[in-house]
């Protein structure tokens, strides 16, 4: 017997909201036992936005007020894809009306609203929580966590994390919510882009000691849009040393770099880990497959190992086929429903801990370029 169908809203019909809907529309992609999905109601203060999801198959209700949204009895749970200044508002709103809720970066604009988004998911422990994360998904990503799992690398030496795009390049680029302070938090880059290079290493258990930040504001003002300009207060690029420790005790540097800044990057994300008996490298560039190297000294050779469509949860589409960042969004969403109805995950969507430890590492950051020294990363075990 398949699990009830999970019906969603969706809060904000920006970019990550349309994607989402695709997600939803082909549900029927998926294989194998994974509790239906549908999005029935989409809240969007825009006319051209809401338009646009008139085309969705299934959604029936179209709200411009989000607390319309939240008391529909038909809504299961919500997808919230608003800008950061907004999270603690709406997502606590989620939580306070009964609905579960998944949540797009940072969770919070900062700390202190991280703590109240968790605060409200502890007023309503049968709503579930996660937070939206992609990159986890692809299944040279997937791979170099079962290398870990099963004790492959060694003891590690050093990891990299990062992503880096050039959207920002142009200095003629029309300024957005992102580059603001007032809307998208002190964090800058770091809060929309900084869970996607976190995730992994905590889930791999690397935990940030003391970090010692590099951030970047290299373009101070931009096109308001009304033929002015405004200010651009927020950081472009961030670069982070930590030092860590695993849970098998060893310290090592983990570098994590957030850029919109990045000649030639269109949205490149990578994760390397090295060790003593094995070293791995996951790039977006090359998104069907995962390098790799084994030995301890001497002559060493790269390999290349082709993946393709090997997910975590099992598709329509033959393994042959390439893998892209639409599938990575639905194997999430998956990811989410299925341990929503209580069924083993392979690997979980991003929970509120570790959305919380995110906001102590950025905020770590903040203080270590203000300071210009290292600092460490205080309260992880909360």
């Amino acid at each position: 017997m398949s699990a009830p169908e999970i019906r969603f809203g969706l809060i904000g019909g920006g970019l990550m909201g349309k994607e989402f809907a695709s997600a939803c529309a082909r549900w029927f992609h998926l294989a194998g036992d994974v509790p239906p999905v549908r999005l029935v109601a989409v809240c969007d203060h825009t006319p051209r936005n809401v338009d646009w999801f008139r085309r969705v198959p299934g959604v029936e209700r179209f709200y411009g007020d989000y607390r319309a949204l939240l008391a529909d009895p038909s809504v299961d749970a919500a997808y919230v894809a608003l800008p950061n200044l907004l999270h603690e508002e709406v997502c606590a709103a989620v939580l306070d009306a009964g609905k579960h809720l998944l949540g797009e970066k940072p969770f919070g604009i900062d700390l202190p609203a991280n703590a109240g988004i968790l605060a409200a998911a502890r007023r309503n422990p049968g709503a579930f929580v996660r937070c939206s994360g992609e990159f986890p998904f692809y299944p040279g990503a997937q791979q170099l966590l079962r290398w870990h799992a099963e004790g492959r690398f060694g003891r590690i030496l050093e990891a990299r994390f990062a992503i880096r795009h050039s959207s920002d390049l142009d200095p003629a680029k029309p300024i957005g919510w992102k580059r603001q302070v007032r809307t998208n938090g002190a964090y800058g880059c770091m809060g929309d882009l900084g869970l996607h290079v976190q995730q992994v290493p905590f889930r791999l258990g690397f935990r940030p000691l003391s970090v010692a930040a590099v951030l970047s504001d290299v373009v101070r003002e931009r096109p308001d849009g009304k033929g002015g300009t405004a200010a651009c207060d927020t950081w472009d690029n961030a670069t982070l040393l930590c030092r860590s420790r695993d849970a098998a005790g060893d310290e090592f540097p983990v570098t994590y770099e957030m850029k919109r800044m990045s000649p030639g990057a269109k949205n490149v994300v990578e994760y390397a880990v090295y060790g003593t008996e094995m070293a791995a490298v996951f790039s977006t560039d090359d998104p069907d497959a995962v390098r790799y190297t084994v030995g301890s000294g001497g002559e060493m050779d790269w390999a290349r190992k082709v993946l393709g469509q090997r997910t975590a949860f099992p598709t329509i589409t033959g393994p042959i086929f390439g893998f892209g960042f639409p599938d990575a969004l639905l194997q999430m969403l998956a990811s989410f429903a299925c341990e929503l109805r209580g069924q083993p995950v392979p690997f979980a969507c991003a929970t509120p801990e570790e959305t919380r430890r995110s906001h102590l590492l950025m905020t770590a950051a903040l203080r270590s370029e203000a300071e210009g020294r290292t600092v460490p990363v205080d309260g992880w075990d909360g």
